[in-house]
């Protein structure tokens, strides 16, 4: 595959059925779309589609919460049936304070994750709040990425906590911390836009959206000035890859534009070759 066709899914979860009866108000969303059959999905149903798609890495999570079963050792485990497609991604719950700094490390050191995935809306607060700091703080010194949602939530919880802004207090206090505001920050997308172009370290994942749906603004600033700056996710079991990446491709971005949205930021990011 050359290096113009390579594709990056950077927010991906495991997300299988015992998550969604772990945490109700994902499911009830996941019926209100009418995409109850994606709950279902298996680890080999998940290979299946990214390696249809041509996909050359997936970022896939954990997410923390009492009683989940998506843990960070379950994200090793899969990581290690698919190691040259999966990247992991750690989660932990920052109410756990230095309970949740010394996972964090051990999921870096001893499971080879190469990420931090944050929710706020499970934790109830906003990513600017205090419990959130020494996670980041520990994401610099691990020369890990913070991926973090933003925007609204979906599920039942509150939206406030999504609000882009709050990420303008963690990169002017966190300048070497890599940032990936998840979700594109809508319906605050342009609030997200402005963040990106200002912090050098941040920047904007479209996961969640499909993308003939994207704001003007956001097509705008990933095909010009914000290139580089914006990257493929999907939110994956949300939507399988074919839809999203022919709409992808439909969107008369320039080839170089093209590139860094599905694969170049994302490389760049994390490092790969």
């Amino acid at each position: 595959m050359t290096e113009a066709a390579r594709i990056a899914d950077c927010w991906a979860n495991l997300w299988r059925a015992e998550l969604f009866a772990a945490y109700p108000p994902m499911a009830a969303l996941y019926r209100r779309l009418r995409i109850e059959p994606r709950m279902a999905l298996t680890l080999h149903d998940i290979l299946r589609e990214a390696r249809a798609a041509a996909l050359s890495r997936v970022v896939i999570s954990a997410t923390a919460f009492p009683g989940s079963p998506a843990t960070n050792r379950a994200v090793a485990e899969a990581v290690a049936e698919a190691p040259d497609l999966l990247v992991g991604c750690a989660s932990v719950d920052p109410r756990e304070g230095m309970d949740a700094v010394r996972e964090l490390r051990r999921a870096v050191r001893d499971d080879n994750l190469r990420g931090l995935k944050l929710l706020p809306f499970l934790y109830g607060r906003p990513p600017n709040d205090a419990i959130y700091y020494p996670l980041y703080a520990a994401c610099i010194d691990l020369g890990i990425p913070a991926l973090v949602l933003s925007g609204h939530t979906a599920v039942r919880e509150r939206n406030e906590v999504g609000r882009p802004l709050h990420l303008d207090d963690v990169a002017l206090h966190f300048p070497e911390l890599r940032l990936i505001a998840g979700h594109a920050g809508f319906p605050w997308t342009d609030e997200l836009i402005s963040l990106a172009w200002k912090h050098e370290n941040l920047f904007i994942d479209t996961s969640g959206h499909q993308p003939k749906h994207f704001p003007a603004s956001l097509t705008h600033f990933m095909d010009r000035h914000g290139r580089g700056k914006v990257m493929f996710g999907t939110g994956h079991p949300l939507m399988a890859y074919d839809r999203p990446l022919a709409e992808v491709r439909a969107m008369g971005l320039r080839p170089e534009s093209l590139h860094a949205f599905l694969w170049g930021t994302a490389a760049s990011v994390w490092g790969w070759a």
